[in-house]
C-alpha cells in the first residue's frame, strides 16, 4: 500500500482467493479501502504545530517563523487587514519584539487539528512600549501546506 499523504483513500488487497472452474483459472481479489491521508497529514501538522509551540516558549519565536512559515505567508490581527509575505511579516514581528518591556510569561492551552489546519489557545502576560500592559489569550487557526503555514489569523479580545 502506498503512503501518498495527497490522496484521500489508499485501497488494499484484503484477500487473494482462486478458483479453477472447468480448466478456466479465477482469481477474486477482496479490497479494503482505507481513508489513511488525513491521519497522516494530521500527525504531520501536529509535529510541526508542538515544535513551532516550544520554539516559541523557548524564545525562540523568529526561528520558528524562518522554519514554519511560508514565503507567501499571509497573517491577520482580528479583523484588521492581512499583512501579506513572509518579509512584511518578519518585519512586523520584529518590531513587535522590539516593543517589549517585560515579559512575564506564555501558556499553550489547547492544541486541535484538522485537516491542513491547525488551532492554537495561547495565553501571554508582557509590557509593551505601544500597547502598555497587556495579559490576554488568544486563538490562531494556521492554515499549512507542505510543512509550512500559508495563513495566520489571531483572535482575541481588544
Amino acid at each position: 500500500m502506498a503512503d501518498d499523504s495527497e490522496n484521500a483513500s489508499s485501497t488494499e488487497i484484503k484477500k487473494i482467493t482462486h478458483q479453477n472452474i472447468s480448466g478456466i483459472e479465477l482469481f477474486t481479489l477482496s479490497l479494503t479501502t482505507l481513508n489513511i491521508s488525513i491521519k497522516i497529514k494530521m500527525s504531520d501538522i501536529k509535529t510541526w504545530v508542538d515544535d513551532l509551540n516550544s520554539m516559541i516558549l523557548q524564545g525562540k519565536a523568529m526561528e520558528a517563523f524562518e522554519k514554519y512559515y511560508a514565503d507567501d505567508v499571509e497573517m491577520q490581527e482580528n479583523n484588521f487587514p492581512p499583512t501579506v509575505g513572509k518579509d512584511a511579516n518578519r518585519q512586523r514581528e520584529i518590531e513587535f519584539f522590539a516593543g517589549i518591556t517585560a515579559f512575564r510569561g506564555a501558556h499553550i492551552h489547547d492544541v486541535a487539528f484538522g485537516p491542513d489546519v491547525s488551532m492554537v489557545v495561547s495565553s501571554m502576560d508582557y509590557s509593551h512600549k505601544e500597547y502598555g500592559e497587556r495579559k490576554y489569550t488568544q486563538v490562531a487557526v494556521q492554515h499549512w501546506k507542505d510543512g509550512k503555514i500559508v495563513k495566520e489569523r489571531f483572535f482575541y479580545g481588544s
